[in-house]
């Protein structure tokens, strides 16, 4: 498998990860909206895989701060975040 593929495979578990955080309604709604967003940016053809990633990243470090946030959904942005870190130019 290429490098892309390989990242956009990574691309593509991060997004699955954030959509499940979006979806999960005992997560506080900034957290959802933050995890769309973030997940929404991994689809942002406009810019280069890897700089897709480092916004979502430093998006989803800065949430995952919130002391509001539920450990099972910390641990998910994290376990995204573990999975985007792999991503590089």
């Amino acid at each position: 498998m290429s490098g892309n593929e390989e990242y956009m495979k990574k691309l593509g578990q991060a997004k699955q990860i954030l959509n499940m955080i979006a979806d999960d309604n005992t997560t506080p709604r900034n957290i959802r909206r933050t995890a769309k967003n973030a997940a929404d940016m991994l689809d942002d053809e406009a810019l280069s895989i890897a700089a897709r990633a480092a916004n979502a990243i430093a998006v989803l470090e800065e949430i995952s701060q919130d002391p509001n946030m539920p450990m099972y959904s910390r641990t998910r942005i994290w376990n995204a975040i573990s999975v985007l870190e792999g991503i590089r130019d």
